[in-house]
This record gives C-alpha cells, sequence and structure tokens, in this order.
C-alpha cells in the first residue's frame, strides 16, 4: 500500500511518519520546499517530543519522502489546514487546492480520506471538486450502496493535544465517517495499521 499525505503539519507529518514506520511506502505533500527539504534530511519543522526520531528513521528506512508535488498512490490522505476567515466562517480553500491537485493523479480503486477537521459538508464538496476535474471517474452517491464506484471517499477528523499527538494518533478512538459502508470500511483497514483504538 502507497499512502500520499498531503499537508506536512501537526498532524499530516506525525501520520506520515508513523505510517512509514508500520513498513507503508509514504509520500508527504507540501507547498513549502523549506519543510519538504528538511523532512528529506530526517529533520523536522515543528515541536513535537520524539517525532524527530520516528521521521529520521523512516526516512532512513525509504519508506518516507517528501515532495512538492503529487503523484499517483493507493491512499490520499488530506490534512491541510481550516483556518477561520474574518467572519468566523471556515476557509475550506486549502482542501479545496489539495483535492484539486491530487485529482489528476485518481485512478480506479483509490481511498481519498479527508483528515482536516472541518465543517459538515466538507466531503461532499471535496469529493464534488473532484468529480468536475474527473468527469471519466464514478465516485460513490453518498448513503447509496452498491453503485459501483471507482473511488472511495471518508473523512476521518484528528483529535490530539499537542505533546502527545504520536501517542494518541495510535491509541485514541477513531470516528471514521464514508460516503458509503464500502468507504468506511475501507479507510478503517487503512487506520487498522497503526491504530489500537476502537472505530466508530
Amino acid at each position: 500500500m502507497k499512502v500520499l499525505v498531503i499537508g506536512l503539519g501537526y498532524i499530516g507529518l506525525p501520520t506520515a511518519a508513523i505510517l512509514a514506520s508500520r513498513g507503508l511506502e509514504v509520500v508527504g505533500v507540501d507547498v513549502n520546499h523549506h519543510t519538504v527539504d528538511a523532512i528529506n534530511q530526517g529533520k523536522i519543522h515543528i515541536v513535537e517530543p520524539d517525532l524527530d526520531i520516528l521521521v529520521q528513521a523512516s526516512v532512513q528506512s525509504g519508506n518516507l519522502r517528501a515532495m512538492l508535488q503529487v503523484e499517483r498512490a493507493d491512499v490520499f490522505m488530506v490534512a491541510v489546514p481550516t483556518p477561520f476567515k474574518e467572519d468566523h466562517q471556515p476557509d475550506l480553500s486549502f482542501i479545496e487546492s489539495a483535492t484539486k491537485s491530487i485529482a489528476p493523479v485518481l485512478e480506479k480503486g483509490n481511498l481519498v480520506i479527508l483528515e482536516s477537521t472541518s465543517p459538515v459538508g466538507t466531503t461532499e464538496k471535496m469529493m464534488q471538486w473532484m468529480q468536475e476535474e474527473r468527469p471519466d471517474l464514478v465516485f460513490p452517491v453518498f448513503g447509496v450502496e452498491g453503485n459501483q464506484a471507482d473511488i472511495s471517499v471518508a473523512h476521518c477528523p484528528e483529535r490530539v493535544l499537542p505533546g502527545h499527538i504520536l501517542r494518541e494518533l495510535v491509541q485514541n478512538d477513531r470516528v471514521i465517517g464514508g460516503m458509503t459502508k464500502k468507504c468506511s470500511a475501507a479507510a478503517i483497514e487503512v487506520y487498522k495499521t497503526f491504530v489500537k483504538g476502537d472505530f466508530v
């Protein structure tokens, strides 16, 4: 399984490093070339206990590398910021940009997971953006089971405390919402590679 993680911040980088430590091929993508360069040297650009050790080991093993551009993968995890605008409305522009960046490389059988904490309906918006970019692919219809979708889409928001991120990513229970039950099941299989908690 090859996983591409978009956004190498406080959620994306620890998630990428943990997945890589489990033997998966992981590619981290970020728009900041200083971030990408640091990670490829086995260094980190954020402060989080033990993350430097995990990233260094994952890079040295060849399981983790960082890039500025997306490439083909089996699983795409979107872990970009969702800040608030001045009117207290969530800014989904980072999610939209990330979604549109992966659309050209999507292939049948791929799974796209939104990890960013975002308002209700964002996963559906993300899927609509992908549909606009890739009308050649069949996407799932929310709540409709049995349709032969080419792409699975799910949402698994992270809730971790700074200073405890590595432990909580592994031990916390996960709430996973898929566009269909099949999408949810596909996402659960990915998280089972490193999560010891329960799934809801």
